[in-house]
């Protein structure tokens, strides 16, 4: 009896994992309202923590640089989530603002670039690459370039035609 019950315990254990790992958004959603625990728990460490401007924390989860994800974690001031969702999308990516944000900006969105950053000298132009899916099933990527004070000068999402697998390269 004692063993039928661990093995029903493992399973159940098992399935929330494969859950949280197979369809995040959804799980992470039917987290809103918890502690940052829940979460925690959840979904593991956050590869970053953020304080916002209006006083809320944002975890970020990336999946980068292999994989094609960032999920935010956002909570309250009180430590309760809520939202949850994958910030590599293009109405996301269509948010940021030339001209006006900074790499602070960037990084609380989409997190730290984890593809080389490049600098292009006679531009003046660090970028930043982030890999995404565009419209839901082309591998591309996002880049960000940032002038020399940081602040964000243009963004361009490109495609990749060979799916994927020249990831780090800005075209």
């Amino acid at each position: 009896m004692q063993a039928r019950l661990a093995g029903l315990v493992c399973a159940a254990i098992f399935a929330v994992c494969a859950c949280a790992s197979l369809q995040p958004e959804q799980t992470g959603n039917r987290l809103i309202g918890s502690p940052e625990s829940s979460v925690r728990d959840t979904f593991g460490a956050p590869s970053e923590r953020y304080r916002l401007a209006n006083g809320a924390t944002r975890w970020i989860y990336s999946r980068q640089p292999l994989g094609f994800y960032v999920y935010a974690a956002d909570f309250d001031a009180g430590g309760k989530l809520t939202g949850f969702r994958q910030m590599l999308t293009e109405n996301e990516i269509y948010k940021a603002q030339v001209g006006v944000w900074t790499k602070r900006d960037i990084e609380e969105r989409f997190g730290k670039p984890r593809d080389p950053i490049q600098y292009y000298p006679l531009m003046k132009r660090e970028a930043w690459s982030y890999r995404l899916y565009r419209d839901g099933y082309l591998p591309a990527h996002f880049s960000c370039y940032f002038d020399d004070s940081g602040v964000l000068q243009q963004t361009m999402i490109i495609v990749d035609p060979l799916g994927g697998g020249g990831h780090g390269r800005v075209r």
